[in-house]
Formats: structure tokens, C-alpha cells, sequence
């Protein structure tokens, strides 16, 4: 897993902060939970909170997890979408 950027920073209800960042694993880009520099397993993309409560809509990791809000996991959705689509327009033209 290579670090590109932080996407979305939080601080938690604890004080901890939670870095969202976009990362690259393998082939393709994807999201990644760090608290407090730590990485934490878990979906590789917000995943919707069923049913959300208030506020968070979706959430992160595994052990512990952080819930977003719409808007922040978007944000996040957005970000790993606009860096896949870049990779595979790079591969369409390789192939040409």
C-alpha cells in the first residue's frame, strides 16, 4: 500500500485524529483509515451505515471504526473514483 494524500482529517470524540487517505494498492486506488498514524483495517471505501445515526451516514475501519457524514464520505468516494478513472485513461492510451 503506497500513501498518496490525506483526503479527509478528523478528530475523534477521544482526541485521536483520523486521517482518511487516498493510497494505491496494486493496481487501482482506494481509501484508507490511519488513527493517529496508525493504519486501521478494514473496507477499502465508506461503507453505508444501515441505518445512520444522525449525522453519520457511512463508516471506516474495523476495530475501531470512525463514521462519516455524507458529505465527507463523497468526498472520499469522489477523490478514489478521479484517481482510478486517471489510471485507466493512462492504460487506455499505453494500449494504443
Amino acid at each position: 500500500m503506497v500513501f498518496k494524500r490525506n483526503i479527509v482529517t478528523k478528530i475523534l470524540s477521544n482526541g485521536l485524529k483520523a486521517d482518511f487517505a487516498l493510497v494505491r494498492d496494486e493496481d487501482a486506488f482506494q481509501a484508507a483509515l490511519y488513527i493517529d498514524g496508525r493504519h486501521i483495517p478494514g473496507p477499502p471505501l465508506p461503507t453505508p451505515l444501515d441505518p445512520s445515526k444522525g449525522d453519520v451516514t457511512h463508516w471506516m475501519g474495523n476495530r475501531p471504526s470512525v463514521g462519516l457524514t455524507t458529505e465527507e464520505a463523497n468526498k472520499i468516494l469522489r477523490e478514489v473514483h478521479l484517481e482510478n478513472s486517471v489510471l485507466e485513461h493512462r492504460k487506455l492510451l499505453q494500449e494504443k
